[in-house]
Order: structure tokens, then C-alpha cells, then sequence
């Protein structure tokens, strides 16, 4: 079922467009997360950027031990897949989740979450991100410590 989703996506993305655009890993830095909106290390391998007539952007986030995303909002929503290791997301008002390699997580437009490694092991997720309006994230607070603590803490 998750290879099936994933393959959902992975086409309605290669058929957005008449031209297709190959991006090799090899040509594309990766950037540090801000510390403005990250705790902890995490990498942004950025892949697309929301190009007419879709309006999804791509990229491979990696997290280190510990790391996360601050709570935040995307308007048009996001869809996560876990491409390597373990970690945790959160809705505000339910439990941390535990996500692992395989999973998928869609965080639909306007709920309030966060998503990271756990305090163990990396995790890479990769992000596809749409826009509304020219926006594709409302950032907002650190997550707490005691709010980062996950479901097996």
C-alpha cells in the first residue's frame, strides 16, 4: 500500500508538466535548516521549486538525532515519505507518532505539527510541499523538549 501511494505521487509530479526536468543528486547542494525554524541539525536537499501549472515543491530533509522542525501550518497542505531511519510527528492536541522508512504522512492545510528525527537515530523524509497564494509555510514556535519527548519516552 505505501509503495502504492508513493508511485501515486511520483507520476502525478512527472506528469505535471509537457517537459520533464532530471535533477541529479550530484548537481544540487544541500543547505543547512535555519535555526530559525529548526532545533537540532537538519539538511534541505531542495529538488523543485512549485513551477505553472502545479504548484508542488520537492525536497529531501534530513535530521540528526534530536533534531526537528519548529510547530508550524502549510496552507495548501504537505504530504511526508520517510526515506530512511525513524522519527516522530505531531499534531497539535494528539500524541507524538512514530514514522519510520516507508511511511507517509499528510498534514493537511492549516494543522498545526512538527516532524523530526527521534533522539536516537536520523531520519530522512522526502517533502512535498504545495503552495497557495504564494506561500507554502507558516512558521511559528520551537517545539519543546518536553513536547519532542516521544511515544516510547
Amino acid at each position: 500500500m505505501k509503495q502504492w501511494i508513493f508511485a501515486i505521487l511520483v507520476g502525478s509530479l512527472a506528469t505535471a508538466g509537457q517537459a520533464q526536468d532530471v535533477v541529479h543528486s550530484d548537481t544540487v547542494e544541500p543547505i543547512p535548516g535555519p535555526e530559525e525554524v529548526f532545533t537540532g541539525r537538519a539538511e534541505i536537499l531542495p529538488l523543485t521549486s512549485p513551477t505553472a501549472p502545479g504548484q508542488a515543491g520537492v525536497a529531501v530533509v534530513t535530521f540528526q538525532p534530536g533534531a526537528r522542525s519548529n510547530w508550524h501550518t502549510h496552507p495548501a497542505g504537505q504530504t511526508l515519505y520517510v526515506t530512511k531511519g525513524c522519527g516522530w510527528v505531531q499534531e497539535e492536541g494528539q500524541p507524538v507518532q512514530r514514522i519510520c522508512a516507508g511511511d507517509a504522512v499528510y498534514a493537511k492545510p492549516g494543522i498545526r505539527h512538527w516532524h523530526g528525527a527521534t533522539d536516537k537515530e536520523v531520519m530522512s523524509h522526502l517533502a512535498i510541499t504545495e503552495t497557495l497564494n504564494g506561500k507554502n509555510v507558516e512558521w511559528m514556535e520551537p517545539v519543546s523538549d518536553d513536547q519532542y519527548s516521544g511515544p516510547e519516552q
